[in-house]
């Protein structure tokens, strides 16, 4: 099935985004990093949506519109959930919803009905989401009532991303997506606005706002996290030296910009196949930051997330033969 293909080559190169992102968010705000990654991914959506053709319906623009704002309350609410911790069970935790939200809406709502070894698949494929996600070497801490809850809701927005833009027609094309990131766009940049006038009124210049607050994690503009690396960053800063602020600047951008081919991919997907397989392969998206991780940053990958890694490759192939 090249629908599984696809997502599991989308999920990793959301990693790629995230890994980008976390890179960025070392010397810029987690939210500025967003507005730029949502800035240079819709101008490269906006350059490609000419080329690759699209239908501007009414409808399909408002579904776009309504993608961008769950878009949106995923990064709120994973920012949040990740503040309170703990992250090594909150992490799986907002994956795992992710893919079980839109699997659930696909097998119930949309009526898709998959083979028995894509049943299966579906299971080893969230076994993986928890592996791949788990991060190891952190105490074990119960997480809170308000952690938990904000951990379920950003998965769930993450998942009713996908569930909206499965709505959209063909036709459309990139449409959806252009419209969903100008949304992320508007949103985030009025928050920067109005921090930076509370930052002013508080006698700070505005730029304080470019500054990095509470935890540093990059994140995509459509809800993902880079936990794996801002984890590793975060008790082994001397392993992976913060860039350049010139430098994080262009490592926003570029996150923007892998993250947008993410989506293309994403929508294709979603197009070509069911939003239960394609949703369950790209919550798998941890995978490419942690290969990216141990790549380029030399960052140690745990057994347990070997294991995570190798059922994916199983999970994506049984999905694809079911």
């Amino acid at each position: 099935m090249i629908s599984a293909a696809l997502a599991l080559a989308g999920a990793l190169i959301y990693g790629a985004a995230d890994f980008l992102g976390g890179l960025a968010a070392k010397r810029l705000r987690s939210l500025v990093v967003t507005a730029v990654a949502a800035l240079s991914g819709l101008a490269a959506l906006a350059v490609a949506q000419p080329v690759l053709g699209g239908v501007w319906a009414p409808a399909d623009m408002a579904w776009g519109v309504l993608a961008g704002i769950f878009g949106v309350i995923a990064v709120a609410l994973l920012y949040a959930c990740l503040a309170i911790g703990p992250m090594s069970i909150l992490s799986p935790l907002t994956a795992v919803v992710s893919a079980i939200a839109p699997m659930l809406w696909g097998l119930l709502i949309d009526g898709e009905t998959l083979s028995p070894i894509a049943y299966a698949g579906l299971g080893v494929a969230l076994v993986a989401v928890v592996l791949v996600g788990f991060i190891p070497g952190q105490k074990a801490v119960r997480p809170s009532a308000r952690g938990l809850l904000m951990a379920v809701g950003a998965g769930v927005a993450i998942g009713g991303f996908l569930i909206v833009v499965d709505q959209t027609s063909e036709d459309s094309g990139m449409v959806p997506l252009v419209m969903s990131r100008g949304t992320t766009v508007a949103v985030t940049l009025v928050v920067l606005a109005v921090l930076a006038v509370v930052a002013v009124r508080g006698g700070q210049g505005a730029a304080s706002v470019l500054i990095p607050a509470g935890s540093t994690i990059g994140a995509t503009p459509t809800g993902h996290a880079d936990l794996e690396h801002a984890a590793a960053a975060s008790s082994a800063a001397g392993a992976s030296p913060s860039p350049s602020l010139s430098t994080a600047w262009w490592f926003a951008a570029a996150c923007g910009v892998v993250d947008a081919a993410a989506n293309a991919l994403m929508l294709v997907a979603l197009r070509e196949g069911d939003l239960s397989v394609v949703s369950a392969l790209t919550a798998l998206y941890p995978a490419g930051t942690i290969l990216l991780a141990a790549v380029v940053l030399r960052e140690r990958v745990a057994a347990v997330q070997w294991l995570g890694l190798v059922l994916a490759l199983v999970a994506g192939g049984m999905l694809a033969l079911g």
